[in-house]
């Protein structure tokens, strides 16, 4: 009996030292440089408001994958408006990185705006590549690119 009792204490201690290992580990990934503000959950006093931001903290990043990729889209959008093409090409290459990230979301969710998007995605890519990009079918395409994604970026 003594020693079922030391093995379970023994595994309590063990199971305690592991939750406050992992409490550790996220509180380091909240604090980390890539972490931004709207992510972190801000300490609350009541307990509906805490159960509200953690359901936003939640969802959150999602819609941070769309922002970054809307992002992309205006840096681009800038840059083609005022004619450096060089600068949109560099801007628009991380929008795969960033793509990458939901299209399979998006996917399952509309097959048609995943369509859209990659079909406008590879218009803008193209254009940017060439020796002189046309400068308002890039326009265009970047702004049914927004447009999808923000319809995609909705629940």
């Amino acid at each position: 009996m003594n020693r079922f009792r030391s093995t379970i204490v023994i595994g309590a201690i063990s199971l305690l030292a592991l939750v406050g290992c992992n409490k550790t580990a996220q509180s380091t990934a909240d604090t980390s440089p890539t972490a931004s503000p709207s992510t972190v959950a801000q300490p609350s006093t009541s307990p509906t408001t805490e159960a509200s931001t953690q359901t936003t903290t939640a969802s959150q990043p999602a819609n941070s994958r769309f922002g970054e990729l809307i992002a992309v889209i205006t840096k681009t959008k800038t840059s083609v408006d005022t004619g450096n093409f060089a600068k949109a090409k560099d801007a628009f290459d991380q929008f795969e990185d960033s793509w990458s990230k939901v299209e399979d979301g998006v996917k399952a969710k509309s097959s048609k705006i995943y369509d859209e998007i990659e079909k406008n995605a590879e218009t803008v890519s193209n254009e940017l590549k060439t020796s002189k990009p046309d400068k308002a079918k890039v326009a265009a395409a970047l702004q049914a690119l927004n447009q999808d994604i923000t319809t995609a970026a909705k629940p």
